[in-house]
């Protein structure tokens, strides 16, 4: 059964006017299971505007996208609906806090779907547990938490609503290294224990290696790879011919290989390549 599929997908700003610029173009996707999928490409490639079609906050020019098989714009879906099975964490999205207290603002998106108070209270708890805030922390302004702690509050606003589909664009971006190993480990803990699917925008190779399943590669404004994401990056040639990159530990494998080091595929990693090259050294002492 099909989770979320995007079918000849097109956007169009500025539609009868000089301005006309295509920003996506018969974009075709189907995930069919959960798991962790990454969305990359340089800026400008349309991935902002992929994403935001896929809870209707844009409606297409031309195509469709479909929810557990649903076609979101039909006359019998209900898009508020909709929103609430596929939720999406912007950029910067400590920006949008605006309640008295992160209490308040975490338990917003489960109130404006109907549930009672008990419910709300349990969400919000659960909640702030997956990112990693304490209680003491939930009766505080979302205005004097640190910068990492507003990241965390504004996503667990988004994940108190237990979407089907989680959707968030640069989650890490400006967090130093310990509060993007939190982010990340709360967005993978919720894949898993949600049974959700998770799509992560990043201009970070680093983190869609660590974490993705699979990668879709956007480029001018079309899909121009969907796969494994071992399989993605090994496309290293087309990947830099679109201006994206393969992580920093693969661009050491490769210059190793080349020096014949027999390392095997795959290595995405530091730890991978930790495994591999102490094998190989291992494997190298023993024939000695």
């Amino acid at each position: 059964m099909s989770i979320l599929k995007a079918q000849g997908l097109t956007y169009v700003y500025g539609e009868g006017t000089p301005f006309r610029i295509a920003a996506i173009t018969d974009v075709n996707f189907e995930i069919n299971e959960p798991g962790l999928y990454a969305v990359i490409g340089h800026t400008g490639s349309g991935k902002s505007t992929l994403i935001q079609h896929l809870n209707g906050l844009i409606k297409p020019t031309s195509g469709t996208v479909f929810v557990d098989e649903k076609d979101i714009w039909s006359k019998n879906e209900k898009i508020r609906d909709v929103r609430f099975k596929v939720g999406i964490v912007f950029q910067y999205p400590e920006y949008q806090l605006f309640e008295e207290t992160v209490r308040k603002d975490i338990a917003f998106g489960p109130r404006n779907i109907g549930l009672d108070e008990a419910e709300i209270n349990e969400r919000v708890m659960w909640a702030a547990k997956k990112v990693n805030l304490t209680d003491e922390l939930l009766d505080k302004s979302p205005f004097e938490l640190s910068g990492g702690e507003k990241r965390r509050a504004a996503i667990a606003g988004v994940l108190a609503m237990r979407p089907r589909v989680l959707i968030l664009d640069e989650p890490t971006a400006g967090l130093d290294p310990k509060g993007r190993d939190v982010i990340l480990k709360s967005i993978c803990d919720y894949q898993k224990q949600e049974n959700a699917v998770v799509l992560l925008v990043s201009h970070s190779m680093e983190d869609v290696a660590r974490v993705a399943d699979k990668v879709l590669v956007m480029n001018g404004g079309k899909l121009q790879m969907f796969g494994k994401t071992a399989e993605v990056f090994s496309r290293h040639a087309e990947l830099c011919e679109m201006g994206l990159n393969i992580p920093k530990v693969m661009q050491i494998v490769s210059a190793l290989r080349e020096r014949g080091a027999d390392l095997p595929d795959g290595i995405l990693t530091v730890a991978d390549a930790e495994k591999a090259i102490l094998r190989l050294v291992k494997d190298g002492g023993e024939n000695a």
